[in-house]
């Protein structure tokens, strides 16, 4: 499967898509080969069918989610290849800044692990004329792996209280009597956990957080949010400065995005109460998201993911990350890229990309509202 999905990146890379990082859920199908318009109005022959550029021109500034980095990129140079008058700068700064460049009109759309808070709702309709407003389209889902670097231990299965302890610093060896039970047979060394946390705002925190809040209410009391609560630990900017830490630190853990979970970094299985511990993977977190209520008002589409699910396979600890954009009023010069673009990444083929990269596709019925309320953007 390795050999096959490499097969399968290597010729996304020449026909338009080279995958930066990896952030791939599962899939190892073979492309699909169609037409694609290119930015002259022509056709190019690649793995993407159809993708419309219509008037898309000029430069596309967008900020937000570093969770979605890898699979913006991945999207961005399948879209450039076909649509060369757009050139797409997405900065991956984290949830919070995309947030904040959104509400101060800095940027065509953001990217965020979390729904729009009131407060942010009512900043952007400062910047969305005519009476819009920011909406929360669901466009990537995916696991957050809690990644860990443990010498000889290539398993291991953590639920969520134990989760809950060893990041709030009380549960301190890996050892600890509370681990040991629930890996029976491992043998696990009288080493220091160091445990990493987020440095900046993140979606990502947010969303591990509320799946500690609703599974280990008892061991997590902090109130959520984008930024880190608890004490003790260490922290480093973003998915890919956790990633880079929990990779260099022998007893090492933190919690990252599946796609960062690499090179040395192995994910470990979470103890939900179904009857096996549930793998980090693609097809688990989809599970997950499918599951999920629409709890949007409008043309709003955010989600309520069922964080304490006892479902076999259904990974908990999953994020949906949301490309936010005003439902009328965004800035007549980037509303053609910006919808061509959100057109693109919301359709069939876009959303087939994720599966190749460590991402979880949004289920059918929810990308079908998505794709409804893109066409209507203005």
């Amino acid at each position: 499967m390795k050999l096959q999905r490499k097969n399968r990146l290597r010729a996304l890379s020449l026909g338009a898509v080279a995958v930066s990082g990896a952030l791939a859920l599962t899939a190892c199908g073979s492309d699909d080969t169609g037409t694609k318009s290119n930015a002259s109005g022509g056709a190019t022959t690649g793995s993407a069918s159809s993708i419309k550029c219509d008037d898309a021109k000029g430069q596309l500034l967008a900020d937000g989610s570093s969770a979605q980095k890898n699979a913006i990129d991945a999207w961005v140079k399948e879209f450039s290849a076909a649509c060369s008058g757009v050139q797409i700068n997405y900065k991956g700064g984290g949830s919070g800044a995309g947030v904040t460049a959104f509400t101060q009109g800095q940027v065509a759309f953001a990217g965020s692990d979390s729904a729009l808070k009131p407060e942010e709702v009512t900043a952007s309709k400062n910047i969305c004329t005519g009476g819009g407003t920011g909406i929360d389209l669901p466009m990537v889902g995916g696991p957050i792996a809690v990644g860990f670097n443990v010498p000889g231990v290539d398993k291991l299965v953590l639920n969520a209280s134990t989760v809950a302890k060893i990041f709030d610093s009380k549960i301190s060896k890996w050892n600890d009597s509370a681990i040991a039970k629930l890996n029976p047979g491992v043998k696990l060394p009288d080493l220091k956990i160091q445990a990493f946390h987020r440095s900046d705002e993140s979606g990502t925190t947010d969303n591990f957080t509320k799946y500690l809040i609703a599974a280990a209410p008892s061991d997590w009391k902090y109130s959520g949010g984008k930024a880190w609560q608890a004490k003790g630990g260490q922290s480093a900017p973003q998915s890919s400065g956790v990633a880079q830490q929990v990779k260099q630190t022998s007893g090492a853990i933190g919690y990252m995005e599946l796609s960062f979970a690499k090179d040395g970094i192995k994910a470990a299985s979470i103890d939900t109460g179904a009857s096996a511990p549930v793998e980090a993977t693609v097809e688990n977190a989809t599970k997950a998201i499918a599951d999920a209520q629409v709890i949007g008002t409008g043309k709003d589409l955010s989600l309520k993911l069922n964080r304490a699910t006892k479902a076999d396979g259904a990974y908990p600890i999953t994020l949906v990350t949301y490309e936010i954009v005003c439902d009328k009023g965004n800035k007549s010069d980037t509303l053609a890229a910006t919808k061509a673009f959100l057109t693109y990444i919301a359709s069939e083929d876009g959303q087939k990309v994720l599966s190749s990269i460590d991402y979880a596709p949004m289920p059918a019925d929810i990308i079908a509202k998505v794709r409804t309320t893109v066409a209507g953007l203005s």
